[in-house]
């Protein structure tokens, strides 16, 4: 089922331009010029993403903004105008908008920021969690289910049920790829702030001011770029959830103020002076050992202590191996409706292969190997020879670890490009060394624009580069819009 845009604007000629700029998106597009109307579409068919202009007749944009958060509280909402006022754009955050743009747009801004809100909304989907997947229905995504009936994970969920309605801070630890975030979510929609806002921030893809600012807000010239007031995602999240992912890469400074938001619930934006007030209920995870962290003295005890008021362990699959035959049916079933397969089961020899697997990935490898496994598969069953090589060239699918990657991370790249290296040869033979090069510096760039929000400074620091090189590479591969 194709995710949907709603885009209203009582200007014909915007709509129209709208839906240009987004025809080649996978995605359905509806155009609405009514308040009413859209609000009614809402209502029946729940749209991902929603566009909506505050200056409208009769109703305004800032009155569908908050019926529309009524109706279904997981819609991102993208509010855009021509009048550039701070206060707008201040009420927009505040009754739970997901981004504001102003007039006349730029469209790859636009388009970047509709891509964050359909995954912001695609992963706010409800989670639940079950023992099998005999109580799955058909049309019900692998997405937004926790899957296990393991005596460790029978235990989680008793324990999500005791904590999920209190306020208590939560602290979720496990390795990378074990559904932290899901475990999040899922103690989440079973709290009583479950209509109200959920924001999830990764504290390790973001550099240090630059995630201060995310989390915090700033005022108007705190910085260089700052050219109006920022509201940060724990005033967004006033009364919600904000799932703090990787709090162990937080630095010192950062994690000062967010002891003292643990502790009284109030900060002050990046640049200003005025206290904000907030009851926002935190939910941290790290994949890192903490204690480690606060004898090595780079993670506060204080800090440390306050947090795991509720602490959650998420084994890895290694340790759970009753669960791998009912994750596989589960990924089965869904990547089969996704491919059009009609995949029944699995060989009792493949099923061997994966469980005998140490899947150092955990989850998140064995999902994108039965992904793949799936698309080459050419029958009803699931054979050894459908997976064999994506289980050899295992390390596109797992984790990275960056402990023993090396400084050059020569040993990632290698991995990554063994299992397609004859494919480049034969596709780019005699520029092989210039494509390959050429791709990595354009990913890393657009990777780092994504990571820093579009903000050049911060992109640039955070690639060790210049301001005036970004500009160049920017321009060069033709990523967003330059300055």
């Amino acid at each position: 089922m194709n995710t949907k845009l709603l885009i209203l604007d009582d200007d014909i000629d915007i709509l129209q331009m709208l839906k240009t700029v987004f025809i080649g998106e996978e995605m359905d597009i509806i155009l609405e010029s009514e308040s009413e109307q859209a609000l009614r579409f809402i209502t029946t068919e729940r749209p991902n993403v929603a566009i909506v202009d505050i200056n409208l007749p009769r109703k305004s944009g800032l009155q569908v903004l908050q019926e529309a958060k009524k109706i279904d509280p997981g819609l991102s909402v993208i509010m855009t105008t021509g009048n550039k006022t701070t206060q707008n754009a201040i009420e927009a955050m505040k009754y739970g908008a997901y981004d504001y743009v102003t007039k006349p747009f730029d469209m790859n801004k636009l388009k970047s920021a509709v891509h964050k809100a359909l995954e912001c909304n695609l992963l706010s989907r409800k989670v639940r969690y079950t023992k099998d997947t005999k109580q799955l229905s058909e049309d019900e995504h692998a997405d937004d289910i926790m899957i296990g009936s393991s005596p460790e994970m029978i235990e989680i969920w008793k324990m999500v049920g005791k904590v999920a309605d209190s306020d208590a801070t939560v602290l979720i630890q496990g390795e990378s790829g074990t559904g932290k975030e899901l475990l999040a979510r899922a103690i989440y929609n079973n709290s009583r702030r479950k209509n109200r806002p959920f924001l999830a921030v990764n504290c390790a893809a973001l550099p240090e001011a630059l995630l201060e600012s995310e989390l915090f807000g700033h005022e108007k010239g705190a910085f260089t770029d700052a050219h109006a007031r920022r509201i940060g995602k724990f005033e967004q999240c006033n009364g919600g959830t904000i799932f703090l992912d990787e709090i162990g890469e937080m630095s010192l400074s950062n994690q000062g103020k967010l002891l003292r938001v643990l502790e009284n619930q109030e900060f002050e934006r990046v640049g200003g002076n005025e206290t904000i007030r907030v009851d926002v209920r935190i939910i941290a995870a790290t994949n890192k050992s903490l204690i480690n962290s606060v004898k090595e003295k780079v993670f506060r005890m204080d800090l440390f202590y306050r947090l795991r008021v509720v602490n959650f362990f998420l084994p890895p699959l290694r340790e759970r191996i009753e669960d791998i035959p009912l994750l596989i049916d589960l990924f089965i079933k869904k990547f089969s409706r996704k491919y059009g397969k009609s995949i029944k089961r699995i060989a009792k020899e493949t099923l061997e292969l994966l469980i005998a697997h140490p899947w150092e990935g955990n989850i998140r490898e064995l999902k994108n190997v039965i992904n793949s496994a799936t698309v080459f598969c050419k029958s009803g069953i699931l054979m050894p020879e459908d997976l064999e090589s994506f289980l050899q060239a295992k390390a596109g699918f797992k984790e990275v670890d960056l402990d023993i990657a090396g400084e050059d991370y020569y040993e990632v790249f290698w991995n990554m490009l063994e299992p397609v290296f004859e494919g480049i040869c034969i596709k780019n033979k005699g520029t092989i060394y210039e494509s390959v090069n050429m791709g990595l510096e354009k990913a890393l760039i657009h990777m780092a624009m994504e990571k820093s929000n579009n903000n050049q400074v911060f992109a640039a620091k955070l690639l060790g580069i210049s301001r005036n090189t970004l500009r160049d590479r920017l321009e060069r591969y033709k990523i967003g819009a330059t300055e």
